[in-house]
């Protein structure tokens, strides 16, 4: 969809009904989610799955290497067993935070 501009009204509660159009340009279909941003006077709208896909783009792009919950949890636990000035921290605090 190209550039285009149009009216809509807002009603007394906040409400505003986005037109067929703009739905149709956005991929919503039905009840759906979207992201509202808002940058100093101007609002943005995106579909949720883009903010989605935006994220998981940046975390391949930034994530050095592949690791899951169990392995972060076992170089957690691994780091925590190394240093004794934690060990003393979680008896006194009646375990790990």
């Amino acid at each position: 969809m190209t550039n285009r501009t149009m009216d809509i009204n807002v009603a007394g509660n906040g409400r505003m009904v986005l037109p067929a159009l703009v739905r149709k340009a956005m991929g919503l279909h039905g009840d759906a989610k979207v992201i509202l941003t808002i940058e100093d006077d101007q609002v943005r709208l995106s579909p949720m799955k883009h903010g989605v896909s935006r994220a998981q783009a940046l975390y391949r792009e930034h994530a050095r290497q592949a690791r899951t919950t169990d392995d972060f949890l076992v170089e957690r636990n691994a780091e925590a067993a190394a240093d004794p000035d934690e060990v003393a921290h979680d008896d006194e605090t009646g375990g790990a935070q």
